[in-house]
């Protein structure tokens, strides 16, 4: 498909399937910020066939944002946690090509959020499937990491941030948005989406072709980023089309000082 029919084709799934995207302000109430996969393999130019093959602008914005918001998360002493992908050497994981194995530095977070590796207001969640709730359930105990943590803090906001957006990010949050329906985690209220700090993979038909994939694994940036917001926004997450603090302690013009400060 050429440019211009992905393009038309995109305007009318838009016409179609409208967001109603607004800003989001977070104000006191107890907030974790979630960031799905914002690792080498899916975000770093040439790190693996998921990963961009040059510079891809809603993957540079999508890691600049989480990094962004991470910083100032930090800065109000607000809770963060992250998924890897992280998967074992030779384990498939069908339509995909083997990505983001362990030992590869695929599944490693990118550059710009490495120092939340250590970071003691980060959790590190590393899962071997797509669906972060699923991934956090361990093994031996069978206890989920993901609800021990937003039992912990009591959280009654989540936002979140990552790729892919219609395939890890969309899987985890719908998986939640179940989960909060159904009271299985009395503190949770919102689950908001920040649409610019998502983005998702692109990979032609050719390209799908040349790599012996199925037509399943095609996937036009553009029009399945859409659709993995307008999914999840169906399912009752709220699109946030940006995010703004509201706190008695900090400004926005002072979270954002602080954040130019400590990344400089």
């Amino acid at each position: 498909m050429t440019t211009t029919n992905l393009d038309s084709t995109l305007a009318a799934i838009e016409e179609a399937l409208p967001i109603d995207s607004r800003p989001h302000t977070i104000g006191d109430r107890p907030t974790g910020l979630i960031i799905v996969d914002v690792i080498n393999g899916f975000c770093t130019v040439g790190f693996g066939p998921l990963a961009p093959s040059e510079p891809d602008q809603q993957i540079s914005t999508m890691v600049a944002e989480s990094e962004r918001l991470a910083r100032i998360f930090v800065a109000k002493d607000c809770p963060i946690l992250l998924f890897l992908d992280t998967h074992e050497p030779g384990k498939l994981e069908p339509p995909y090509p083997p990505h983001c194995e362990q030992g590869t530095r695929e599944e490693k977070l990118v550059a710009e959020l490495e120092w939340l590796e250590n970071h003691p207001q980060a959790t590190l969640i590393t899962k071997d499937c797509i669906n972060g709730f699923i991934g956090s359930i361990d093994i031996n105990s069978q206890d989920n990491l993901f609800l021990n943590w937003v039992n912990r803090h009591q959280l009654e906001t989540l936002i979140v941030v990552g790729i892919c957006t219609d395939i890890c990010v969309m899987d985890f949050v719908v998986t939640l948005l179940s989960v909060r329906n159904h009271s299985l985690l009395p503190s949770l209220k919102d689950v908001i989406v920040y649409d610019k700090g998502c983005a998702t993979f692109n990979l032609t038909a050719e390209m799908a072709a040349a790599q012996g994939l199925p037509k399943t694994a095609i996937h036009p940036q553009k029009i399945t980023h859409h659709l993995g917001l307008y999914t999840m926004a169906e399912r009752g997450a709220l699109i946030a089309s940006e995010i703004n603090f509201h706190t008695h302690n900090f400004s926005n013009k002072q979270l954002e000082n602080r954040y130019h400060k400590e990344r400089h």
